[in-house]
């Protein structure tokens, strides 16, 4: 599998499944991710409907602009989920499926034993128990249809060692915020304190269980300066507790979300000038040196070249900032 930093997921940009109208207009945005929705957006007059309208859409040759391609199906205990994948996982061009209301372990084993015996060629082999991430036989194959997990309750936040190790196909966890807050009779506030432990444990699972994305919680906030600026702040707070992306509602607040959550100009030209360094520290024989009086240590520099390979693949010109610092020297 790519490793967590090559995997970009900044924004995940809900899209109702019951409206063509947005269907067709999703694919003239750039975005990291959208997840067609059959749940919360989508009446129970309306699933059959919506099924079709995702299936026609992710059959369509892929939009440019758009990075990866996923369906929310209902929650498996609703009795819909088995409808929503018998329909969806027909599409050619799906890329994950985002499963909300996970509570345990085996929410995750029923998707991925609908997509085992579906698509054989598209579920990941296992290259050990401590490590359940998703590994191509065959390069030849098409890649791996990837799973991300809602986590919207005390059962599901008390069950994350089991959820994170489920599925081999589990790429990374989502925080549903409001109905974690139901769940708890928690009133959300503006500072999001109330959502403090819930939101670290899930980036310290995710982290500690090799996933490579940890996905936030939505922004009510949307409209004019006020919203954008609300927008901002909770995905600089979120990338502060460890998330690499953000849940959307509205495709205005892609560009806030993807632009937060990629590494800053500043950051990666420190982490270019880090890595030019080391790479010649380490024909030197050097261990630990430093830069602008900071001492540089293997922990620095390992982050300095995920920060690099992140930045690249969000789309910052490394050719250009390497040429720029070539002659960088540790000191």
């Amino acid at each position: 599998m790519a490793s967590a930093a090559s995997v970009v997921r900044r924004a995940l940009l809900y899209v109702p499944g019951s409206s063509q109208k947005m269907l067709d207009k999703s694919r003239n945005l750039n975005v990291d991710c959208i997840a067609y929705d059959l749940e919360d957006s989508v009446t129970p007059s309306k699933k059959v409907e919506a099924r079709s309208n995702i299936q026609r859409t992710l059959s369509q040759p892929r939009a440019a602009g758009i990075r990866e391609q996923a369906v929310r199906i209902n929650a498996v205990d609703s009795g819909l989920a088995l409808e929503d994948l018998t329909e969806v996982l027909k599409a050619p061009h799906l890329d994950t499926i985002v499963i909300p209301k996970v509570n345990s372990a085996s929410d995750l084993h029923f998707v991925t034993d609908v997509i085992r015996h579906t698509f054989p060629l598209r579920h990941p082999t296992v290259s050990s128990s401590s490590s359940p991430r998703p590994q191509p036989s065959n390069s030849s194959n098409p890649p791996p249809i990837t799973i991300l997990a809602l986590i919207e309750s005390a059962k599901s936040l008390s069950s994350l060692p089991q959820i994170c190790t489920a599925s081999p196909n589990l790429s990374g966890l989502i925080f549903a915020a409001e109905d974690f807050a139901l769940d708890l009779s928690l009133t959300r506030t503006p500072s999001l304190s109330e959502f403090l432990y819930a939101r670290s444990a899930i980036a310290t699972a995710c982290r500690a269980h090799d996933l490579p994305s940890t996905i936030d919680l939505v922004c009510t906030s949307y409209r004019g300066e006020e919203g954008q600026r609300t927008l901002e702040e909770e995905c600089l707070g979120g990338k502060g507790l460890g998330f690499n992306g953000k849940q959307l509602i509205h495709p205005s607040q892609v560009e806030v979300a993807q632009r937060s959550f990629a590494p800053g100009e500043k950051e990666v030209e420190w982490a270019m000038r880090v890595m030019i360094a080391d790479e010649k520290a380490d024909r030197a024989g050097r261990g630990a040196w430093t830069l602008d009086g900071k001492m540089i240590d293997v922990p620095v520099a390992r982050k300095a070249r995920a920060t690099v390979e992140r930045a690249g693949v969000c789309g910052s010109d490394l050719r250009a900032l390497r040429e720029r610092w070539k002659d960088q020297e540790p000191e």
